[in-house]
């Protein structure tokens, strides 16, 4: 079965290696995952598998690291089948509050599935303002058209550029 794992903790070493150690220990595989640290706080999402047999198990020793300082949320996975195609691009213009906000709403309203989302903040060399910087990797399908999202996005602001 496979099962995906949220974590929330206090930054610290060894949080990858504790977690990585309670799967194998109930037979597990680690198949992928995606960790990050911010504000000094550790943040995961990881899909294991592991036997049907180890569930019970493998969930008590899990959960079970909330005593060490781990909280960990288990959900066991969904079979997907899309016929849909992954893209990338990245969205750079001139921070301003709610441009996260805009640029998912303007997704959303394009039925695009996001699968990947990463932002930031950094400085503006020119300006001395700062920019904000998104890595989106998303999912169309067959009837959605690149043109449109870009378009749509594009659309958000003449200083918004959006390249694949």
């Amino acid at each position: 079965m496979e099962l995906i794992l949220t974590v929330m903790a206090d930054d610290r070493p060894g949080i990858a290696e504790r977690l990585a150690r309670a799967v194998e220990q109930h037979q597990g595989n680690w198949l992928e995952s995606r960790m990050a640290t911010m504000a000094g706080k550790f943040a995961g999402i990881v899909r294991i598998e592991l036997p049907d047999s180890q569930f019970d198990a493998a969930h008590q020793a899990l959960t079970g690291l909330a005593a060490e300082g781990l909280m960990v949320q288990l959900e066991r996975g969904l079979q997907v089948t899309s016929e849909a195609t992954e893209h990338r691009l990245e969205v750079v213009g001139n921070d301003r509050p709610g441009i996260v906000r805009e640029v998912t709403t303007v997704l959303a309203n394009l039925g695009v599935n996001v699968i990947d989302l990463q932002t930031e903040i950094e400085p503006a060399s020119m300006s001395g303002g700062s920019l904000f910087r998104a890595k989106i990797e998303f999912s169309l399908s067959a009837a959605q058209s690149m043109a449109g999202v870009i378009g749509a996005l594009e659309a958000l602001s003449p200083d918004l550029m959006v390249d694949l």
